[in-house]
């Protein structure tokens, strides 16, 4: 797993995305997606750009762009992953 720094702000992205996926039930498929796709990871980031303006009725628009650049860099994915699950175990604790 390549090793990446993560500002708090990208973080926090990347945590409200989540926990969108999480109340919806959705993190096994977003598991199996995420890994399906893992080869096309970057392009997968530039499709979410495009998704922007449909999505940010539910998210905001700083922080699904966040996620989506840190989809971009090397390691993101993995980073994204694990957080998914860690996430889903807490949830599922409460």
């Amino acid at each position: 797993m390549n090793k990446i720094t993560i500002s708090q702000p990208e973080l926090e992205a990347v945590d409200e995305v989540l926990e969108f996926i999480i109340r919806f039930g959705l993190t096994v498929p977003a598991i199996l997606t995420l890994e399906t796709l893992r080869p096309l990871s970057r392009m997968g980031a530039q499709f979410m750009h495009i998704l922007t303006p449909s999505i940010c009725v539910f998210l905001s628009p700083s922080h699904w762009t966040s996620f989506a650049e840190l989809l971009e860099q090397p390691g993101g994915l993995d980073h994204i992953l694990s957080r998914l699950e860690f996430l889903d175990r807490k949830a599922q604790i409460q």
